[in-house]
């Protein structure tokens, strides 16, 4: 005798359970964002550098003094919480009695914009060469790859002096200078990432519909090769920065009276006893400025690591 089956009717909970939508799962931008924020010492160098970029964007209007305007009846005057020292000068003055606080406003102004053009610079070409060794590979890839090797094996600084050398004392020359030096590792980043998309899928489906090389490599390839130059491009700036600051020291980056830091501890090298705070607090804005982008691009590569995630 058989027994007629009738469904149980489900629970109007568990119905409402079974019918509640999946959340949709975070963009890569939020991933990334979100894997970020866990590295606390990239989280603290962001925010170190966005207090940077502020003062540099707005040097003009925060900075108490002119940078360049001297005072005759204040030199080597020492900070304000110093014996002797006074609150018109927070930080002191300098040899010729100029505002070391402002300097160092304005020199952020400076530091910035040297090493956001540098990276530009050298990204721009770095890109455009590796591209082309990469794509097209062959006698064109081993031309370009072999003149990058040659500048490698030379020491960097000795290499962007004597392209200052040639060129002329001054902060164009020793920013083209830097720029130049930082290519061979845009180029090299960027030949590598192209090796490794040439042979996927998308590329060669791209191919099979006819896509021609500049879509190729511009549209379709470097998109995909971005990641590891955005790290290279946040480590670059730190680089061009301590680059920047070594030139102006040795007097062949910015001249006199540009409030860069390198220059400023180039003009404090006689007052290291007796006038410590000449050269240290620009040494210390180097350091630290320098210390936030690598501390950044630690945590950038990590966050866009896919490895490093799992």
């Amino acid at each position: 005798m058989s027994e007629n089956f009738t469904p149980s009717a489900v629970p109007a909970s568990n119905a409402a359970e079974a019918i509640e939508p999946v959340a949709a799962p975070p963009s890569p931008l939020r991933e990334t964002w979100d894997y970020f924020k866990k590295n606390r010492g990239a989280y603290a160098g962001l925010i170190i550098i966005a207090i940077i970029m502020f003062l540099a964007i707005t040097a003009q209007w925060i900075a108490p003094y002119d940078p360049i305007i001297q005072d005759r009846s204040a030199f080597l005057k020492p900070p304000a919480w110093m014996e002797g020292g006074s609150w018109e000068y927070l930080l002191g003055t300098d040899a010729v009695g100029r505002d070391i606080l402002s300097r160092l406003i304005h020199g952020a102004q400076l530091s910035v914009s040297i090493g956001l053009a540098v990276v530009a610079i050298s990204m721009a070409s770095g890109i455009f060469l590796g591209m082309l060794a990469g794509y097209f590979r062959g006698w064109i890839e081993v031309s370009i790859m072999r003149m990058m090797d040659i500048m490698l094996a030379l020491p960097s600084l000795i290499m962007a002096m004597a392209i200052v050398a040639i060129l002329g004392p001054g902060l164009e020359n020793a920013m083209l200078a830097i720029a130049i030096v930082q290519l061979p590792h845009y180029v090299r980043l960027t030949r590598a990432s192209v090796v490794s998309e040439l042979n996927k899928e998308y590329v060669i489906a791209s191919q099979v519909a006819g896509a021609g090389h500049i879509r190729q490599m511009f549209v379709n390839i470097l998109p995909n090769c971005m990641a590891p130059l955005i790290v290279q491009g946040t480590l670059g700036i730190s680089s061009a920065i301590l680059d920047a600051a070594a030139l102006g020291f040795l007097g062949l980056g910015a001249q006199p009276p540009l409030p860069e830091w390198g220059t400023m501890l180039a003009e404090a090298r006689e007052f290291v006893g007796s006038a410590w705070w000449v050269i240290t607090f620009p040494g210390l804005c180097i350091l630290v400025t320098v210390l936030a982008f690598n501390l950044m691009g630690d945590g950038l590569r990590d966050a866009l690591d896919p490895k490093m995630k799992r």
